[in-house]
């Protein structure tokens, strides 16, 4: 078999895996061993409906216990990710003026434009996004008319609920977006995250503050 034949079928395998299929069923409909099955489709959880509905059409007690084992785990992951979330929040406390100082200067270190030139932040992540929107007009103290943003999109996805987006998140007027640079979707790559609003560039045009901010970032990483 060639490769894109094998890709096919692996794409389809994990298309039909997602919708809840198990791996006899789908081994059945693509006519391959049952090892590529689960190979293929190893990473793929699926949900509490999608497991009930496996086991209320199986059979064999054996591959039942398997199911209700299955159904216990999530539930015990569920458990513990909302422990963990909760304990993270209460270690975390209030943040002072500083500390959100501090994280600021850190994130842009992580992902912002470091070339003498503009400031500029890019994430997909709404959060970082939030945050440091907040962080620049509150401890840089960029006139909200010197803002400007950009997109960097997939094809398949959809620009204008993007940028509305994007916008209302930021407060930025669409006026003020810059032109989208939008890429071609590659059906064949499995993404296990799909951005459906693309990743934002938050962009400053000036040099005096990406130097203060180089400085900020000198301060707080000393060698």
């Amino acid at each position: 078999m060639s490769y894109a034949g094998k890709l096919e079928l692996k794409l389809q395998a994990r298309d039909l895996r997602k919708k809840g299929l198990s791996v006899k069923e789908i081994q059945k409909r693509l006519k391959v061993s049952k090892s590529s099955v689960s190979l293929w489709v190893r990473d793929i959880r699926l949900t509490k409906k999608q497991l009930r509905k496996l086991y209320s059409n199986q059979r064999t007690g054996a591959l039942k216990g398997s199911i209700i084992a299955a159904l216990h785990k999530i539930r015990a992951r569920e458990e513990l990710t909302r422990k963990l979330i909760r304990e993270g929040i209460k270690e975390t406390g209030n943040l002072s003026k500083r500390d959100k100082f501090i994280a600021g200067v850190a994130m842009y270190f992580a992902e912002g434009s470091k070339g003498d030139k503009n400031v500029a932040f890019s994430n997909s992540d709404p959060r970082a996004i939030r945050f440091m929107m907040g962080w620049l007009r509150k401890f840089c103290k960029v006139p909200e008319m010197k803002f400007r943003a950009s997109l960097y999109l997939h094809d398949n996805l959809n620009e204008r609920k993007a940028k509305q987006f994007w916008s209302k998140l930021t407060q930025v007027p669409l006026t003020q977006f810059k032109k989208t640079y939008i890429v071609k979707n590659n059906p064949h790559r499995l993404r296990k995250v799909k951005h459906i609003y693309g990743v934002l560039r938050i962009t400053v045009s000036d040099v005096n503050l990406h130097r203060k901010i180089m400085g900020w970032i000198s301060g707080v990483f000393k060698l």
